[in-house]
Protein backbone atom coordinates (compact mmCIF):
# COMPACT_ATOMS: atom_id res chain seq x y z
CA UNK A 1 0.00 0.00 0.00
CA UNK A 2 1.28 3.14 -0.45
CA UNK A 3 2.10 5.24 2.83
CA UNK A 4 -0.33 7.50 3.63
CA UNK A 5 -1.32 11.19 3.03
CA UNK A 6 -2.63 13.53 5.70
CA UNK A 7 -6.05 15.03 4.67
CA UNK A 8 -4.35 19.08 5.21
CA UNK A 9 -2.09 18.11 1.96
CA UNK A 10 -4.27 17.28 -0.34
CA UNK A 11 -4.24 20.52 -1.77
CA UNK A 12 -2.86 21.33 -5.47
CA UNK A 13 -2.43 17.52 -5.98
CA UNK A 14 -5.09 16.94 -8.61
CA UNK A 15 -4.58 13.90 -11.00
CA UNK A 16 -2.99 12.53 -8.58
CA UNK A 17 -3.39 8.87 -6.21
CA UNK A 18 -3.19 8.92 -2.86
CA UNK A 19 -4.23 6.66 0.61
CA UNK A 20 -5.80 8.79 3.49
CA UNK A 21 -6.91 7.33 6.68
CA UNK A 22 -9.62 8.46 9.33
CA UNK A 23 -13.02 8.45 10.85
CA UNK A 24 -16.46 8.69 9.00
CA UNK A 25 -18.02 11.87 10.05
CA UNK A 26 -20.66 12.45 7.61
CA UNK A 27 -22.48 9.74 5.25
CA UNK A 28 -24.43 10.91 2.51
CA UNK A 29 -26.33 8.38 0.24
CA UNK A 30 -27.12 10.44 -3.15
CA UNK A 31 -28.64 8.05 -5.38
CA UNK A 32 -26.86 4.70 -6.13
CA UNK A 33 -23.45 7.08 -5.42
CA UNK A 34 -21.73 7.40 -1.66
CA UNK A 35 -20.40 10.11 -0.08
CA UNK A 36 -18.10 10.62 2.72
CA UNK A 37 -16.72 13.31 4.64
CA UNK A 38 -13.01 11.49 6.28
CA UNK A 39 -11.30 13.20 8.89
CA UNK A 40 -7.78 12.86 10.49
CA UNK A 41 -5.88 15.16 12.96
CA UNK A 42 -5.52 17.44 10.09
CA UNK A 43 -8.45 18.30 8.48
CA UNK A 44 -11.26 17.21 6.21
CA UNK A 45 -11.91 16.27 2.64
CA UNK A 46 -15.10 15.09 0.88
CA UNK A 47 -14.80 11.48 -0.65
CA UNK A 48 -17.35 10.41 -3.04
CA UNK A 49 -17.89 6.31 -4.14
CA UNK A 50 -18.69 6.05 -7.89
CA UNK A 51 -21.70 3.56 -8.37
CA UNK A 52 -19.89 1.45 -10.85
CA UNK A 53 -16.26 1.52 -8.18
CA UNK A 54 -14.75 -1.37 -6.62
CA UNK A 55 -15.42 0.09 -3.33
CA UNK A 56 -19.39 0.30 -3.53
CA UNK A 57 -20.12 -2.71 -1.28
CA UNK A 58 -17.88 -1.88 1.32
CA UNK A 59 -19.17 1.31 1.44
CA UNK A 60 -22.74 -0.01 1.79
CA UNK A 61 -21.48 -1.34 4.96
CA UNK A 62 -19.67 1.37 6.49
CA UNK A 63 -21.36 3.36 9.09
CA UNK A 64 -20.59 7.05 10.59
CA UNK A 65 -17.60 6.95 13.05
CA UNK A 66 -16.27 4.16 11.31
CA UNK A 67 -12.20 4.15 10.81
CA UNK A 68 -11.48 3.48 7.75
CA UNK A 69 -8.24 3.40 4.78
CA UNK A 70 -8.90 4.76 1.52
CA UNK A 71 -7.02 4.71 -1.69
CA UNK A 72 -8.76 7.60 -4.14
CA UNK A 73 -7.81 9.86 -6.81
CA UNK A 74 -7.67 13.66 -6.06
CA UNK A 75 -9.80 15.61 -8.36
CA UNK A 76 -10.91 19.05 -8.80
CA UNK A 77 -14.82 20.01 -8.13
CA UNK A 78 -16.62 21.30 -10.41
CA UNK A 79 -17.11 25.29 -10.37
CA UNK A 80 -20.40 25.76 -8.69
CA UNK A 81 -19.27 23.19 -5.91
CA UNK A 82 -16.39 24.65 -4.85
CA UNK A 83 -16.52 26.31 -1.39
CA UNK A 84 -13.36 28.75 0.07
CA UNK A 85 -14.49 28.27 3.44
CA UNK A 86 -14.02 25.22 4.44
CA UNK A 87 -10.90 22.96 3.83
CA UNK A 88 -10.08 21.27 0.71
CA UNK A 89 -12.87 23.46 -0.48
CA UNK A 90 -12.19 22.94 -4.04
CA UNK A 91 -11.45 19.17 -4.30
CA UNK A 92 -12.85 15.74 -3.49
CA UNK A 93 -11.30 12.82 -3.63
CA UNK A 94 -12.76 9.76 -6.00
CA UNK A 95 -12.80 6.32 -3.61
CA UNK A 96 -11.00 3.47 -5.61
CA UNK A 97 -10.75 1.50 -2.76
CA UNK A 98 -12.02 0.98 1.11
CA UNK A 99 -11.27 -1.05 3.64
CA UNK A 100 -12.99 -0.10 7.12
CA UNK A 101 -10.22 -0.81 10.04
CA UNK A 102 -12.72 -0.39 12.63
CA UNK A 103 -16.76 -0.91 11.86
CA UNK A 104 -18.49 1.68 14.33
CA UNK A 105 -21.75 0.86 15.93
CA UNK A 106 -24.95 2.89 15.12
CA UNK A 107 -24.69 6.07 16.97
CA UNK A 108 -26.93 6.95 20.19
CA UNK A 109 -27.42 10.60 18.57
CA UNK A 110 -26.85 12.57 15.12
CA UNK A 111 -23.08 13.78 15.51
CA UNK A 112 -23.17 15.61 12.11
CA UNK A 113 -22.25 19.51 11.99
CA UNK A 114 -25.81 20.63 11.83
CA UNK A 115 -27.26 18.04 13.79
CA UNK A 116 -25.27 18.09 16.99
CA UNK A 117 -27.73 19.64 19.58
CA UNK A 118 -27.35 17.90 22.93
CA UNK A 119 -27.73 19.06 26.55
CA UNK A 120 -24.64 19.81 28.24
CA UNK A 121 -25.52 16.48 30.57
CA UNK A 122 -25.52 14.37 27.53
CA UNK A 123 -22.80 15.86 25.90
CA UNK A 124 -20.95 15.03 28.76
CA UNK A 125 -22.42 11.71 29.15
CA UNK A 126 -20.87 10.53 25.98
CA UNK A 127 -17.59 12.46 26.16
CA UNK A 128 -15.83 9.79 24.53
CA UNK A 129 -17.75 10.05 21.45
CA UNK A 130 -18.80 13.93 21.68
CA UNK A 131 -14.67 15.02 21.73
CA UNK A 132 -14.71 13.50 18.03
CA UNK A 133 -17.17 16.72 16.82
CA UNK A 134 -15.75 19.70 14.92
CA UNK A 135 -17.66 21.88 17.91
CA UNK A 136 -15.52 20.20 20.56
CA UNK A 137 -12.08 19.76 18.69
CA UNK A 138 -12.52 23.84 17.83
CA UNK A 139 -12.56 24.26 21.62
CA UNK A 140 -10.31 22.42 22.51
CA UNK A 141 -7.59 23.26 19.67
CA UNK A 142 -8.06 26.85 21.09
CA UNK A 143 -7.47 25.99 24.55
CA UNK A 144 -4.26 24.21 23.69
CA UNK A 145 -3.06 27.68 21.67
CA UNK A 146 -3.89 29.49 24.93
CA UNK A 147 -1.77 27.60 26.74
CA UNK A 148 0.85 27.03 24.19
CA UNK A 149 1.19 30.69 23.95
CA UNK A 150 1.09 31.27 27.28
CA UNK A 151 4.45 29.08 27.55
CA UNK A 152 5.51 31.03 24.62
CA UNK A 153 5.38 34.24 26.13
CA UNK A 154 6.93 33.40 29.59
CA UNK A 155 10.07 31.70 28.15
CA UNK A 156 10.47 34.99 25.85
CA UNK A 157 10.42 36.88 28.58
CA UNK A 158 13.20 34.48 30.07
CA UNK A 159 10.96 32.84 32.87
CA UNK A 160 11.83 29.74 33.69
CA UNK A 161 9.25 26.78 33.94
CA UNK A 162 8.89 24.25 37.06
CA UNK A 163 5.84 21.62 38.14
CA UNK A 164 4.63 22.43 41.73
CA UNK A 165 3.44 19.27 43.79
CA UNK A 166 -0.49 18.39 43.37
CA UNK A 167 0.03 16.72 47.15
CA UNK A 168 1.19 19.08 49.77
CA UNK A 169 1.01 19.37 53.56
CA UNK A 170 -0.72 22.89 54.10
CA UNK A 171 -2.94 24.64 52.28
CA UNK A 172 -2.18 28.07 50.36
CA UNK A 173 -5.28 29.69 50.66
CA UNK A 174 -6.50 28.97 53.88
CA UNK A 175 -10.26 27.70 54.95
CA UNK A 176 -12.15 24.60 54.48
CA UNK A 177 -12.14 24.20 50.66
CA UNK A 178 -9.66 21.75 50.38
CA UNK A 179 -9.61 17.97 49.49
CA UNK A 180 -8.20 16.17 52.44
CA UNK A 181 -6.23 12.69 51.22
CA UNK A 182 -4.87 9.86 53.61
CA UNK A 183 -1.00 9.96 52.41
CA UNK A 184 0.18 6.28 54.09
CA UNK A 185 -0.53 7.43 57.84
CA UNK A 186 -0.71 11.06 57.29
CA UNK A 187 -2.82 13.78 56.68
CA UNK A 188 -2.34 15.63 53.17
CA UNK A 189 -4.47 18.06 50.92
CA UNK A 190 -4.71 18.48 47.16
CA UNK A 191 -3.24 21.72 45.87
CA UNK A 192 -5.46 24.23 45.81
CA UNK A 193 -2.97 26.42 44.05
CA UNK A 194 1.32 26.16 43.76
CA UNK A 195 2.11 29.54 45.17
CA UNK A 196 4.19 28.86 48.11
CA UNK A 197 6.18 26.34 45.53
CA UNK A 198 6.53 29.16 43.03
CA UNK A 199 7.47 31.58 45.44
CA UNK A 200 10.29 29.41 47.05
CA UNK A 201 11.15 28.38 43.34
CA UNK A 202 11.36 32.37 42.12
CA UNK A 203 14.10 32.97 44.99
CA UNK A 204 16.54 30.47 43.17
CA UNK A 205 15.39 31.38 39.25
CA UNK A 206 14.07 34.96 39.65
CA UNK A 207 11.33 34.84 36.86
CA UNK A 208 9.37 31.13 37.18
CA UNK A 209 6.25 30.08 35.93
CA UNK A 210 3.86 26.83 35.24
CA UNK A 211 1.24 25.07 34.33
CA UNK A 212 -0.34 22.92 36.79
CA UNK A 213 -3.29 21.02 37.68
CA UNK A 214 -5.13 22.40 40.83
CA UNK A 215 -8.31 21.44 43.22
CA UNK A 216 -11.45 23.77 44.99
CA UNK A 217 -13.26 21.65 46.97
CA UNK A 218 -16.11 24.45 46.39
CA UNK A 219 -19.96 22.63 47.42
CA UNK A 220 -21.14 24.94 44.67
CA UNK A 221 -22.65 24.09 41.40
CA UNK A 222 -22.37 27.70 39.18
CA UNK A 223 -21.47 27.80 35.37
CA UNK A 224 -18.06 28.92 36.04
CA UNK A 225 -17.09 26.97 38.56
CA UNK A 226 -15.03 23.16 38.64
CA UNK A 227 -13.16 20.97 40.75
CA UNK A 228 -10.02 20.59 39.03
CA UNK A 229 -8.64 23.29 36.98
CA UNK A 230 -5.42 23.51 34.77
CA UNK A 231 -4.08 26.99 36.41
CA UNK A 232 -1.42 29.11 34.54
CA UNK A 233 1.23 30.90 37.27
CA UNK A 234 3.98 33.47 37.15
CA UNK A 235 5.85 34.79 39.97
CA UNK A 236 8.88 37.51 39.34
CA UNK A 237 11.64 39.30 41.75
CA UNK A 238 12.71 42.49 42.07
CA UNK A 239 9.22 44.23 41.45
CA UNK A 240 8.37 47.72 42.69
CA UNK A 241 4.99 48.09 42.94
CA UNK A 242 1.96 45.55 42.14
CA UNK A 243 1.97 47.79 38.74
CA UNK A 244 4.75 45.67 37.54
CA UNK A 245 2.97 42.43 37.55
CA UNK A 246 -0.66 44.12 36.46
CA UNK A 247 1.87 45.12 33.54
CA UNK A 248 3.17 41.90 32.75
CA UNK A 249 -0.35 40.13 33.06
CA UNK A 250 -1.61 42.72 30.48
CA UNK A 251 1.13 42.10 27.96
CA UNK A 252 0.39 37.62 28.58
CA UNK A 253 -2.86 38.17 28.05
CA UNK A 254 -2.37 40.41 24.84
CA UNK A 255 0.02 37.89 23.63
CA UNK A 256 -2.52 34.96 23.76
CA UNK A 257 -5.64 36.83 22.27
CA UNK A 258 -2.98 37.64 19.67
CA UNK A 259 -1.82 34.24 18.69
CA UNK A 260 -6.00 32.61 19.09
CA UNK A 261 -6.73 34.70 16.66
CA UNK A 262 -3.37 33.77 14.14
CA UNK A 263 -3.33 30.52 14.52
CA UNK A 264 -7.55 29.82 15.11
CA UNK A 265 -9.47 31.78 12.80
CA UNK A 266 -11.41 28.68 11.18
CA UNK A 267 -12.40 27.49 14.88
CA UNK A 268 -13.63 31.14 15.93
CA UNK A 269 -15.56 31.42 12.29
CA UNK A 270 -16.64 27.81 13.43
CA UNK A 271 -17.94 28.75 17.07
CA UNK A 272 -18.97 32.08 15.80
CA UNK A 273 -16.53 33.92 18.77
CA UNK A 274 -15.22 37.51 19.23
CA UNK A 275 -12.30 38.38 20.79
CA UNK A 276 -12.47 40.39 23.14
CA UNK A 277 -11.33 43.60 22.85
CA UNK A 278 -8.13 44.86 24.89
CA UNK A 279 -7.53 48.60 23.92
CA UNK A 280 -4.02 49.88 24.09
CA UNK A 281 -4.20 50.76 28.21
CA UNK A 282 -6.28 48.34 29.91
CA UNK A 283 -8.61 50.61 32.56
CA UNK A 284 -7.70 50.38 35.75
CA UNK A 285 -9.39 51.32 39.40
CA UNK A 286 -9.20 51.07 42.93
CA UNK A 287 -11.92 48.73 44.24
CA UNK A 288 -13.33 51.31 46.19
CA UNK A 289 -13.28 53.54 43.03
CA UNK A 290 -15.49 50.41 41.39
CA UNK A 291 -18.06 50.52 43.74
CA UNK A 292 -18.58 53.86 43.32
CA UNK A 293 -18.99 53.55 40.12
CA UNK A 294 -21.65 51.13 40.70
CA UNK A 295 -22.90 53.28 42.68
CA UNK A 296 -22.58 51.19 45.90
CA UNK A 297 -21.49 51.47 49.56
CA UNK A 298 -18.67 50.56 51.21
CA UNK A 299 -18.10 46.62 50.50
CA UNK A 300 -15.70 44.01 51.19
CA UNK A 301 -15.54 42.38 47.15
CA UNK A 302 -17.45 42.82 44.22
CA UNK A 303 -20.37 40.32 44.20
CA UNK A 304 -20.46 38.30 40.03
CA UNK A 305 -23.36 40.84 39.46
CA UNK A 306 -21.02 43.49 40.33
CA UNK A 307 -18.47 42.19 38.02
CA UNK A 308 -20.95 41.99 35.29
CA UNK A 309 -22.01 45.46 35.86
CA UNK A 310 -18.71 47.40 35.77
CA UNK A 311 -17.50 45.35 32.92
CA UNK A 312 -20.73 46.39 30.97
CA UNK A 313 -19.51 50.22 32.29
CA UNK A 314 -16.12 50.06 31.57
CA UNK A 315 -17.31 48.84 27.89
CA UNK A 316 -19.56 51.48 27.19
CA UNK A 317 -16.95 54.26 28.23
CA UNK A 318 -13.75 52.95 26.77
CA UNK A 319 -14.63 50.09 24.44
CA UNK A 320 -12.58 47.59 26.51
CA UNK A 321 -13.71 44.25 27.34
CA UNK A 322 -11.17 43.95 30.09
CA UNK A 323 -11.24 46.29 33.68
CA UNK A 324 -8.13 45.75 36.49
CA UNK A 325 -9.50 46.11 39.69
CA UNK A 326 -7.18 46.35 42.61
CA UNK A 327 -6.63 47.29 46.11
CA UNK A 328 -9.16 44.61 47.82
CA UNK A 329 -9.68 44.45 52.18
CA UNK A 330 -6.61 42.78 53.45
CA UNK A 331 -8.12 39.94 55.57
CA UNK A 332 -10.32 39.10 52.17
CA UNK A 333 -7.21 37.78 50.72
CA UNK A 334 -4.30 35.23 51.35
CA UNK A 335 -1.71 35.90 54.17
CA UNK A 336 0.90 36.55 51.57
CA UNK A 337 -0.33 39.42 49.68
CA UNK A 338 1.23 42.56 50.83
CA UNK A 339 -0.45 45.03 52.79
CA UNK A 340 -0.64 48.33 51.38
CA UNK A 341 2.20 50.64 53.07
CA UNK A 342 0.01 53.77 53.28
CA UNK A 343 -3.63 51.70 54.30
CA UNK A 344 -2.18 48.04 55.70
CA UNK A 345 -6.23 47.47 55.90
CA UNK A 346 -6.41 47.28 52.23
CA UNK A 347 -3.69 44.93 50.11
CA UNK A 348 -1.57 45.57 46.50
CA UNK A 349 -3.91 42.75 45.15
CA UNK A 350 -5.35 43.14 41.72
CA UNK A 351 -8.24 40.78 39.63
CA UNK A 352 -8.36 41.13 35.95
CA UNK A 353 -12.17 41.58 34.57
CA UNK A 354 -13.34 40.18 31.29
CA UNK A 355 -17.03 40.18 29.86
CA UNK A 356 -18.67 40.10 33.70
CA UNK A 357 -16.05 37.61 35.00
CA UNK A 358 -12.86 37.30 36.73
CA UNK A 359 -9.71 35.86 34.22
CA UNK A 360 -6.65 36.38 36.98
CA UNK A 361 -5.94 37.42 40.02
CA UNK A 362 -2.60 38.12 41.37
CA UNK A 363 -0.68 41.39 42.90
CA UNK A 364 2.87 41.87 45.10
CA UNK A 365 3.48 39.06 47.84
CA UNK A 366 5.14 39.99 51.41
CA UNK A 367 9.15 39.69 50.63
CA UNK A 368 9.87 40.27 54.94
CA UNK A 369 10.06 37.45 57.02
CA UNK A 370 9.13 39.11 60.34
CA UNK A 371 5.81 40.32 58.32
CA UNK A 372 5.11 37.56 56.72
CA UNK A 373 5.34 35.37 59.95
CA UNK A 374 2.65 37.90 61.58
CA UNK A 375 0.46 37.34 59.15
CA UNK A 376 0.80 33.52 59.09
CA UNK A 377 -0.35 34.25 62.99
CA UNK A 378 -3.16 36.54 61.97
CA UNK A 379 -4.32 33.95 59.40
CA UNK A 380 -4.43 31.34 62.26
CA UNK A 381 -1.70 28.77 60.37
CA UNK A 382 1.10 26.26 61.23
CA UNK A 383 4.11 27.48 60.71
CA UNK A 384 5.51 24.26 60.97
CA UNK A 385 3.17 23.02 58.04
CA UNK A 386 4.74 25.46 56.06
CA UNK A 387 8.34 25.42 57.28
CA UNK A 388 9.93 25.07 53.93
CA UNK A 389 7.98 28.24 52.51
CA UNK A 390 9.49 29.82 55.20
CA UNK A 391 12.58 29.26 55.43
CA UNK A 392 13.22 31.11 51.88
CA UNK A 393 12.13 33.91 53.62
CA UNK A 394 14.94 33.32 56.63
CA UNK A 395 17.89 33.66 53.45
CA UNK A 396 16.73 36.64 51.39
CA UNK A 397 13.89 37.05 49.16
CA UNK A 398 13.47 40.24 46.79
CA UNK A 399 10.04 42.50 45.85
CA UNK A 400 8.27 40.32 44.18
CA UNK A 401 4.86 39.34 43.02
CA UNK A 402 2.60 37.19 40.40
CA UNK A 403 -0.27 36.27 39.26
CA UNK A 404 -2.48 33.49 37.89
CA UNK A 405 -5.82 32.47 35.57
CA UNK A 406 -7.53 29.31 35.21
CA UNK A 407 -7.15 27.56 31.25
CA UNK A 408 -10.75 26.36 31.29
CA UNK A 409 -12.49 30.09 32.25
CA UNK A 410 -10.25 32.24 29.64
CA UNK A 411 -11.55 29.52 26.90
CA UNK A 412 -15.00 30.11 27.99
CA UNK A 413 -14.89 33.57 28.19
CA UNK A 414 -12.65 33.88 24.85
CA UNK A 415 -15.66 31.63 23.02
CA UNK A 416 -18.41 32.57 24.67
CA UNK A 417 -19.11 29.68 26.17
CA UNK A 418 -21.74 29.58 28.22
CA UNK A 419 -20.99 26.79 30.92
CA UNK A 420 -17.39 26.29 31.88
CA UNK A 421 -17.49 22.14 31.67
CA UNK A 422 -17.90 23.05 27.89
CA UNK A 423 -14.39 24.03 28.26
CA UNK A 424 -13.29 21.37 30.40
CA UNK A 425 -12.03 18.29 28.59
CA UNK A 426 -13.40 15.79 31.37
CA UNK A 427 -14.77 18.19 34.38
CA UNK A 428 -14.39 17.30 37.82
CA UNK A 429 -17.52 18.78 39.83
CA UNK A 430 -19.18 17.92 42.88
CA UNK A 431 -21.89 15.90 40.71
CA UNK A 432 -19.40 14.29 38.36
CA UNK A 433 -16.48 12.27 38.09
CA UNK A 434 -16.74 11.32 34.44
CA UNK A 435 -20.13 9.97 35.16
CA UNK A 436 -22.80 11.77 37.37
CA UNK A 437 -21.98 10.57 40.66
CA UNK A 438 -25.84 9.90 41.31
CA UNK A 439 -25.81 7.27 39.09
CA UNK A 440 -22.83 5.47 40.71
CA UNK A 441 -24.02 3.81 43.43
CA UNK A 442 -21.64 1.08 45.34
CA UNK A 443 -22.89 -2.08 44.87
Amino acid sequence: MQSRTYIRDLGGRAGEEVVIKGWISVRRDQGKMVFFDIRDFSGTIQTIVLPGSAAIEIAKEARQESVVAITGKVNERPEKNKNAKVMNGDIELEVLGLEILAQAETLPFDMSADGFNLDLTTELDHRALTLRHPRLQAIFKVQAVIIDSFREFMKSQEFFEFQAPSIVPATAEGGAEVFQIDYFDKKAYLSQSPQLYKQIVMTAFERVFSVNKIFRAEPSATTRHITEVVSLDVEMGFIDSWRDVRDLSEKTVRYILDQVKTKCPRELEFLGATLPNMIESTPTMSLTEALAKLGAGADKDLNPEQERKLCEIIKEETGSDFVYVYGYPTRQKPFYVFPNPENPEFNEGMDLLCRGVEWLSGGRRISDYKQLLEHVDKWGMDPAKIEMFLEAFRYGVPPEGGFAFGAERMTMQILGLKNIREATMFPRDMNRIDVRLNDNKEE
